[in-house]
């Protein structure tokens, strides 16, 4: 998966999950601080957004797909927010008055998701829940998310094989072959995710669900001192934000 290939092969990867999820956080609260004024707000998503590919070596190529699915569905919302669709009399009309509120919103989101992709990209989900463990979260929420990121794997494994399979029998030769050949992908599909949610099921049974699952927590050298430099760091993004809202 790409998001995989962002975190294993960035700069950043020997850094202690902590200090990237300060960084994020405060870019988030940052996000939240100058979205009032729209400008200030999407030129702060764009300095975020180059954090990572600066800084941790991330492929702007890579960032820009994983960027686009969310960046497109918000860009589309937004533009939804400004149209006014009147069933009864059949009119399409345009808030114009309402262009800053919408602006607001859409710099306060893109900033959040520069936040999330910031730590996203950089952060391997498996110490993304040691971090999480640390902080008391409850084990059942990341037993859920250890299975959930695992199955992703599996399933993507054999989305791949079927493809691969179908395409061999030139099940993609033209539309009304490829529609096929997408339906009896997708009812397969669905028949392996039953089969294998009960195996799974089955296996916590097998060993009576006596406790979490757990991995190896890997050790970071000089954590102590990237997260205090990540906290600098935070804290100057929102004293800049701060100033930034009062119109200086």
């Amino acid at each position: 998966m790409l998001i995989e290939q962002c975190v294993y092969a960035n700069r950043w990867r020997a850094v202690t999950p902590a200090a990237k999820g300060l960084l994020a956080l405060g870019a988030l609260v940052a996000a939240f601080i100058v979205a009032s004024r729209p400008a200030v707000g999407l030129l702060l998503a764009v300095l975020v957004a180059t954090v990572p590919v600066v800084g941790a070596g991330v492929r702007a190529g890579h960032y820009a797909r994983i960027a686009w699915p969310p960046l497109s569905f918000l860009l589309i919302g937004g533009l939804s927010m400004l149209v006014a669709v009147d069933l009864q009399q059949g009119s399409i009309n345009l808030h114009l008055q309402s262009q800053h509120e919408v602006f607001v919103v859409v710099a306060r989101s893109c900033g959040a998701l520069a936040a999330l992709l910031l730590l996203v990209t950089t952060t391997p989900l498996t110490d993304l829940i040691a971090l999480l463990r640390r902080m008391k979260t409850p084990e059942l929420l990341l037993d859920i998310m250890v299975l959930c990121y695992r199955v992703l794997f599996v399933f993507s494994e054999s989305v791949h094989d079927m493809q691969t399979a179908q395409a061999a029998r030139l099940g993609y030769a033209d539309a009304r072959r490829s529609l096929h050949s997408l339906g009896s992908l997708a009812a397969n599909l669905l028949a392996q995710v039953w089969q294998r949610s009960r195996g799974l099921h089955q296996a916590a049974l097998a060993r009576n669900n006596d406790g979490p699952l757990r991995f190896l927590a890997p050790t970071f050298a000089q954590a102590g001192r990237h997260t205090a430099f990540a906290a600098i760091a935070a804290l100057a993004l929102v004293a800049a934000s701060l100033w930034l809202r009062s119109g200086v």
